[in-house]
């Protein structure tokens, strides 16, 4: 266990070296920073200079040996519009993040997972097919125009649900949150369905193929025979073994929501880190972009490791080599 866990973070550790050498080269195409920094006016002194400050006269290798020690040091620089440091504010906008992330991942287990298994076991059912057709539909529909009917049929036609916004936060342990202010799920309701539609479509047709490839196992068929009650068999036995696949799947799509709340969180105006880079990348705020995409790499990272050791505990067959 201790040679594996060595092992993956020795790969995680170059996996973020690549990601740090893409992501400053990336950056360096969004823009010109000292547009931001410098009056309209500017005379080619007041250019020079902000160049040099910035460290962009230097040479790239140069640049990017500054770049990589900053990021060890956490060290984003100041945002260029706000004034105030890049990663300050990405911290400060990943509790509504998570927020809508948090509920769109317990929709997804709660909502997809029983269903993949009841699509599953009883596949000529009507209601089966009902339910793949709607998978078909999750899978399909792109998120924006999702979100858009979302806001059209429950705030604007029903008038159930506000339309936009975080709503009211209380703070708890110094983090500010909305899921337990009053009323607070109203807002977060929205935005946490729109989000989670596609892994819902996603991850029940991933169950219920699992579900059927393991009802057709000889090892299932031994239990029936045994006597093993049916609930016993669906959910002890073929669940556990179709779980690995969901798990990887579910692990990948839980980074993917983090990272690319984007279209979400500008459609229902939700304060998160999502709406923060939409308004750094037209501002060419490089330090936010960069603290932005480092964070969310880390987050992938952390998350395929968590899912990779979540393994053998669903599978004792599989070992940690």
């Amino acid at each position: 266990m201790i040679k594996y866990i060595i092992k993956r973070f020795v790969q995680m550790l170059v996996v973020l070296f690549i990601v740090s050498v893409l992501v400053f080269l990336l950056t360096n195409f969004i823009g010109d920073p000292v547009d931001m920094l410098v009056p309209e006016n500017a005379t080619l002194e007041q250019i020079e200079s902000a160049r040099a400050r910035l460290g962009l006269d230097r040479p790239l290798p140069v640049q990017y040996g500054i770049f990589l020690n900053d990021v060890l040091h956490g060290n984003f620089g100041k945002s260029y519009s706000y004034g105030l440091p890049a990663m300050g504010l990405i911290v400060e906008r990943i509790p509504a993040t998570m927020e809508i992330v948090i509920v769109a991942a317990l929709l997804t287990l709660v909502i997809a997972i029983p269903l993949g298994v009841y699509a599953g076991a009883f596949p000529k059912r009507k209601s089966s097919k009902i339910i793949m057709s709607g998978s078909i539909l999750g899978i399909s529909l792109p998120s924006f125009w999702l979100g858009m009917m979302m806001i059209y049929i429950f705030a604007v036609v029903f008038r159930l649900l506000p339309a936009s916004g975080r709503g009211n936060t209380v703070t708890i342990l110094g983090i500010k949150t909305s899921l337990f202010a009053p009323g607070g799920w109203k807002y977060i309701l929205l935005p946490s369905v729109t989000l989670a539609m596609t892994n819902i479509a996603t991850t029940l047709r991933l169950t219920r193929s699992g579900i059927l490839e393991n009802m057709k196992q000889d090892y299932i068929k031994f239990a029936r025979a045994k006597g093993v009650p049916s609930r016993t068999v669906l959910f002890g036995h073929a669940l556990k073994n179709a779980l690995i696949p969901v798990i990887t799947i579910f692990g990948m799509n839980l980074g993917s929501m983090i990272a690319f709340t984007t279209i979400t969180e500008t459609i229902f105006a939700w304060p998160g880190m999502g709406k923060l880079l939409i308004d750094a990348i037209g501002k060419a705020d490089r330090p936010i972009i960069v603290a932005y995409l480092m964070a969310t790499s880390c987050l992938f990272v952390v998350l395929n490791f968590i899912v990779d050791i979540l393994y053998t505990f669903i599978d004792p067959r599989i070992e940690l080599r």
